[in-house]
């Protein structure tokens, strides 16, 4: 089972995505982030997440949430705080397109979610069901995450993967770069 929370009911034609790691590229990972008040952006997420959306990227958020499954906070926690940041995202001209997220651990004790799954990453679930959902030019793609997990979910689903730490990068400067980057390879976006 993989969980999605979408921000819209139409899907235009292929396009290149972004897919982003939520805790630790988007917002601070303070461990098992779950209630509003915690949000805290990594510096300059809700900019980058706006350059994204205006170069013509989907931007799909692909998180491990194992505080489901060990008892920590519900789904409808995660969904909250993810409602949370869509409604300060627009506030700053920002949209996620969708957020899919692993419930999953096979170490939790929550006994419907105490399992290996195919979603949780580093397997690929989650990446082929957006990608499915939101028809994807993967060639043009890339996924930002900070850890090991994210990278091996990234060669595997065949996308170039950004290894990403806040305290050395800049997520804007890392987006400007990548659309950039891409647009020099491939000519302009269609959005």
């Amino acid at each position: 089972m993989i969980a999605k929370q979408t921000n819209s009911n139409l899907v235009p034609p292929r396009c290149p995505a972004a897919f982003l790691d939520r805790d630790g590229v988007l917002n601070v990972d303070r461990g098992y982030v779950h209630r509003s008040e915690q949000l805290e952006w990594v510096a300059g997420a809700p900019e980058s997440v706006r350059l994204l959306n205006e170069a013509g990227y989907r931007v799909l958020v692909i998180t491990n949430q194992s505080g489901v499954a060990r008892g920590f906070f519900d789904e409808a926690a995660v969904k909250s705080f993810h409602a949370h940041m869509q409604s300060v995202l627009a506030e700053k001209g920002a949209h996620i397109d969708a957020f899919y997220y692993c419930p999953h651990h096979p170490e939790g004790t929550v006994k419907a979610f105490a399992m290996a799954c195919s979603c949780r990453k580093p397997r690929i679930g989650m990446l082929e069901r957006a990608a499915s959902e939101w028809p994807t030019d993967i060639n043009r793609s890339f996924f930002i995450g900070d850890n090991d997990a994210d990278m091996a979910a990234a060669a595997a689903f065949k996308v170039r993967g950004i290894k990403f730490d806040s305290r050395l990068h800049s997520l804007p400067d890392l987006v400007r770069q990548e659309i950039v980057t891409y647009k020099s390879l491939q000519g302009p976006l269609r959005t």
